[in-house]
């Protein structure tokens, strides 16, 4: 029995949407700037020791803090600068949109650092994480002067950093959450590529930035 193209074509077409909407839909969750409230949330609530003597307000006041001052911030500032003109795009698809939200994003992520730094109750694997962070936006600055490098991959790749810190600090129990960051990361950077915004190249820097700016803060403090 025949298939005619045109029904071939017209399925090809269909799963192909499918696949974009589900790799835009990835692409949402592990957005860079939702990559530090994941990892804060895992410190507070899976880690066993991390915020042990905090009560749950605590806890709670402290996702709080970073989800002001890692992600709501650095979102408002993209969508001014977006009314005001200064970048074409919320998404950031050019080199030249990217530039201003870097140095931005750069000083409220610094910020963070000083401020958590300062609070010695907080444990020092969530200030390496922050510091990482900024290094990475300071990385990721520079490199966009060559090329359009992968924020996703630069947030993966921070992940995949700590939780490979986390387990080098003789911490057994941090094995499947590596594991577990392990597949997400190829999951989001694969669906980054399928979406044909960023080429290996893009990608690989990208984990590359992150991982490296992560042990680079671990070895600072």
């Amino acid at each position: 029995m025949n298939v005619a193209p045109e029904k071939i074509e017209s399925q090809t077409s269909t799963d192909n949407s499918i696949v974009h909407k589900i790799a835009k839909i990835i692409s949402v969750l592990f957005h860079p700037l939702f990559v530090p409230i994941y990892f804060v949330w895992f410190l507070l609530y899976i880690h066993p020791l991390a915020f042990i003597g905090f009560s749950a307000m605590q806890k709670f006041q402290t996702l709080i803090i970073v989800c002001i001052n890692l992600t709501i911030f650095p979102l408002v500032s993209v969508l001014l600068l977006k009314a005001l003109g200064f970048i074409e795009s919320i998404y950031l698809k050019t080199q030249k949109d990217r530039i201003i939200p870097y140095i931005a994003c750069g000083i409220f992520f610094f910020w963070a650092f000083t401020v958590f730094k300062e609070q010695t109750k907080y444990p020092m694997v969530l200030v390496v994480f922050i510091l990482g962070i900024f290094l990475a936006s300071s990385a990721a600055l520079l490199a966009n002067i060559y090329f359009k490098v992968s924020m996703h991959a630069i947030g993966m790749g921070g992940l995949l950093g700590i939780f490979a810190v986390l387990f080098y600090n003789n911490n057994l129990s941090m094995a499947w959450p590596l594991a577990l960051v392990l597949i997400i990361s190829g999951i989001v950077c694969t669906a980054r590529l399928l979406l044909n915004t960023h080429t290996p190249k893009d990608i690989y820097a990208g984990l590359l930035i992150g991982i490296a700016t992560q042990i680079a803060a671990n070895y600072f403090l």
